[in-house]
C-alpha cells in the first residue's frame, strides 16, 4: 500500500553524517545556513558517523528510528539531509517516516527557485528542478493509473507515472529550446562587446564571500546583498570606467558552493558562460573564513567544469575588517597584481582593486614623449581624441612636445589609420615589447 505524500512543512529535523572519506564530508555549519536561507525552521540536528552510506536508508535502521522519534518530539513535518540521496533512499525514508524528505540537492534547488528573478533565471532553475524530479517520479503518489479511453484502447491504459514522465520530457525539451535562444542572444552580446573591444570582468567566488557587496561598491548599484547563502542568483551586468582602460563590463555571477549539484551547473551554463569568456575573473574570497582554502578549491572545480580555469584571474581577499588587517596588493615575481586585500563592506581598499584592474586589463600601457612638426596635426588631434595627452608644450620652432600615455593597441590602431609607422615614434625600449617587461 503506497502512502500519500503530505505537503512539505517548515519545521524540519536535520540529518548530518560524518564519513571517513574527506571528499564525502559536508560542513554542518554551512548546512544550517542553507536551511535558514530556504526559510525552514531547524528543530534539531541528528548527527552520526558511518564508514559509508546504508544502501537502503542512507543512515541505517537505528538512526531511522531515532529520526522517527525526533519528528514526534518536535512535531516536525520535514526531514532535510545534508547529503545527496538516491531516489530509492529518499523513497524508502518517506515510506518509513511518513513525511517529506529533502536532500541537499533538493534544498539548494529550493533556494534557487526562491531567489530567481529574471525570466532566464527562472527557466534555468525550473530546468534543474525538472531534471532532478525526473529521477524521483515514484509510486508515492495517490493515483497510479489513469485510463486514456477511446476506441481501440484496452487494458489499464497509460499509468499516471508514464503520463508524468511524458509531460516532464516535453517541458524539459521546451525549456532547453528557450535557453538555447538565451545562449544565442548572450553570445551575440559578447561578440558585439568583443568587436567594440570592451573588456569584461566577472566576479566569481564561494557563496556569501561578498561578491554582490563588492559589485555594489564598485558600480554604485543596488544589487540585493545579504549575509546569507545565494542572496543573489541572477547575473547582473554594469558598466565600469577603469583608468587607462576605459569602459569595462562588470558581471556579478551566481555564488558557488561545495558539491554544487551538477544539474545546476548544466542549467546555469548560459549564465556561467559570462565567466568562461571574460577577459578577467575576479575571484572574491572570504578572508575570515577558516575553510577558505577548501572554498577556493570548490570554486576552481566549477570553473574547470565550465572551461574557465584558464581565464586570467585576480584574487580578492574580502572582509579584512574581520581580521583587523590592512588593505594591500600582493604581486607576483614580475610585479603584476595577484591578490588584493580589502573590505567591500567598509569601502577599504577599493582604490587598490581599481588600480589592480587597470594593471591587469591594460598591462600594455605605453608612456613616451613625442615631438611633432606643425604639419603633423592629424596625429596630434588623434592623440588628443584618445585622451592620451598628459602634457603639451611648444618650442621656439613651433613644434609640439607631447607627454603621451595610452594602450599600445590604441596607438597601433591610430598609426594604421594615419598610414604611419609606430616604430618611428616609439622609443627603442618600447618597440614590440609589453611595458611590464621593462620594469
Amino acid at each position: 500500500m503506497f502512502f500519500e505524500r503530505p505537503d512539505a512543512g517548515e519545521t524540519a529535523v536535520l540529518v548530518h553524517v560524518d564519513f571517513q572519506d574527506e571528499q564525502e564530508r559536508e560542513d554542518p555549519g554551512e548546512f544550517l545556513e542553507l536551511v535558514r536561507s530556504a526559510g525552514a525552521e531547524p528543530a534539531t540536528l541528528l548527527s552520526g558517523s558511518r564508514g559509508r552510506p546504508d544502501p537502503r536508508s542512507f543512515i541505517g535502521s537505528g538512526k531511522v528510528e531515532e529520526l522517527r522519534e525526533a519528528l514526534a518530539v518536535h512535531d516536525a513535518e520535514l526531514v532535510i539531509f545534508n547529503h545527496a540521496l538516491s531516489p530509492s533512499q529518499e523513497r524508502n525514508l518517506e515510506q518509513s517516516l511518513k513525511c517529506r524528505v529533502l536532500d541537499r540537492t533538493g534544498l539548494i534547488l529550493d533556494i534557487f527557485a526562491q531567489r530567481a528573478r529574471t525570466h532566464e533565471g527562472k527557466l534555468q532553475v525550473e530546468l534543474a528542478q525538472l531534471e532532478y524530479m525526473s529521477t524521483r517520479l515514484v509510486r508515492g503518489w495517490t493515483h497510479l493509473e489513469r485510463q486514456k479511453g477511446g476506441i481501440g484502447l484496452r487494458g489499464p491504459g497509460e499509468t499516471q507515472l508514464e503520463t508524468d514522465r511524458r509531460l516532464l520530457r516535453g517541458r524539459i525539451k521546451a525549456i532547453h529550446k528557450r535557453l538555447d535562444k538565451v545562449r544565442s542572444q548572450r553570445s551575440q552580446n559578447r561578440r558585439a562587446r568583443s568587436r567594440a573591444e570592451i573588456p569584461s570582468v566577472s566576479l566569481v567566488g564561494y557563496t556569501n564571500a561578498g561578491k554582490s557587496t563588492l559589485f555594489n561598491a564598485l558600480t554604485a548599484s543596488r544589487v540585493y546583498a545579504a549575509d546569507q547563502l545565494f542572496a543573489t542568483l541572477d547575473p547582473t551586468l554594469r558598466r565600469l570606467e577603469v583608468e587607462d582602460v576605459g569602459p569595462v563590463v562588470l558581471a556579478d555571477t551566481v555564488g558557488f558552493i561545495r558539491h554544487l549539484p551538477h544539474k545546476l551547473v548544466e542549467a546555469f551554463q548560459a549564465t556561467l558562460q559570462e565567466a568562461a569568456e571574460a577577459s578577467l575573473l575576479v575571484h572574491v574570497i572570504d578572508a575570515a573564513d577558516p575553510d577558505r582554502e577548501l572554498n577556493v578549491d570548490q570554486v576552481e572545480g566549477v570553473l574547470d567544469e565550465i572551461g574557465a580555469l584558464d581565464v586570467p584571474t585576480l584574487k580578492v581577499m574580502n572582509k579584512i575588517d574581520l581580521l583587523d588587517s590592512a588593505p594591500r596588493i600582493e604581486r607576483d615575481g614580475e610585479g603584476r597584481p595577484e591578490v588584493v586585500w580589502l573590505s567591500a563592506q567598509q569601502d577599504r581598499g577599493l582604490e587598490l582593486l581599481e588600480q589592480a584592474l587597470s594593471e591587469c586589463l591594460a598591462d600594455d600601457i605605453i608612456d613616451f614623449d613625442v615631438t611633432l612638426a606643425p604639419e603633423q596635426g592629424r596625429l596630434r588631434a588623434g592623440l588628443h581624441e584618445l585622451g592620451a595627452v598628459r602634457e603639451e608644450r611648444f618650442d621656439d620652432q613651433g613644434r609640439t612636445l607631447l607627454e603621451v600615455r595610452l594602450p599600445r593597441r590604441d596607438f597601433l590602431q591610430l598609426m594604421a589609420r594615419l598610414g604611419e609607422r609606430a616604430d618611428d615614434y616609439l622609443p627603442e625600449a618600447l618597440r614590440d615589447r609589453p611595458v611590464w617587461e621593462q620594469q
